[in-house]
């Protein structure tokens, strides 16, 4: 995949998961108190890991063609374990 294709393909993740947050915000506020901590502790999991992806998303805009390649293996091995830990903190709910 070249380095413009993965860039799409994280913007889209990305926006994904903010539409994700958002709505785990709103359930977060129409939670009794007792669960809104647990919620608000997963919102934050999940925040983490999408800022995460954010700053490997612009790592991979800024590289030079020749620095895609050399790096693009180990982006998408981070940005597969960021991936995972947010579908993890999502599931909990």
């Amino acid at each position: 995949m070249d380095r413009d294709a993965y860039v799409e393909k994280m913007k889209a993740k990305l926006d994904e998961w903010n539409a994700e947050i958002d709505k785990m915000q709103a359930q977060a506020k129409s939670a009794q108190a007792d669960n809104q901590a647990a919620y608000e502790k997963q919102l934050a999991e999940m925040r983490k890991q999408r800022d995460e992806a954010q700053a490997k998303m612009k790592e991979a805009q800024a590289a030079s063609d020749a620095a895609w390649d050399d790096m693009r293996k180990g982006m998408e091995s981070a940005w597969e374990n960021i991936s995972s830990s947010f579908q993890k903190a999502w599931s909990r709910f």
